[in-house]
């Protein structure tokens, strides 16, 4: 990786393009659902009405839910600012460990930008609550691993 912060800024993108593409799938899923409730409204009667009517009101609260949790990620990461650095490890960290790069921010996984895997973690998941406030040169210690802190950025 050539530069740092680009790398950060563009692994934030990533991250921001990534939540935004899940609000998207969601609100498009809740429009096709009660679009199929209507459908069922004009084109069915007794029972089956209600059966179809009921699993697209399923569909669509199942689709209203993902999108609460990607609008919550969205808030997260509004927290974020990318160009800032800190001197200990928090929200909007990106940390060098001999493990891997961590991004502390919402949990997506395992992110590859600029040919450079990073794993995008929530500061209340496990391996990044026992990251949450450790400096350069400390230790985290996590099943049994150890991830010592080699730089913040």
């Amino acid at each position: 990786m050539e530069n740092t912060a680009s790398f950060k800024t563009e692994l934030f993108q990533q991250c921001q393009h990534m939540v935004a593409q899940r609000m998207e799938v969601a609100e498009k899923e809740m429009r096709l659902a009660q679009a199929s409730a209507n459908e069922e409204t004009k084109s069915s009667a007794g029972d089956k009405y209600e059966t179809g009517r009921a699993m697209a009101q399923l569909e669509r609260d199942k689709s209203a839910q993902a999108l609460a949790e990607a609008r919550k990620l969205k808030q997260v990461l509004d927290q974020i600012h990318p160009e800032k650095v800190e001197t200990e490890v928090r929200l909007g960290s990106l940390v060098k460990t001999p493990k891997g790069w961590f991004f502390i921010a919402i949990s997506l996984g395992k992110v590859t930008v600029q040919n450079t895997d990073c794993f995008v973690i929530s500061p209340v998941a496990p391996v990044g609550k026992v990251m949450i406030g450790l400096k350069v040169g400390q230790e985290a210690n996590f099943n049994g691993q150890v991830f010592k802190i080699e730089e913040i950025f």
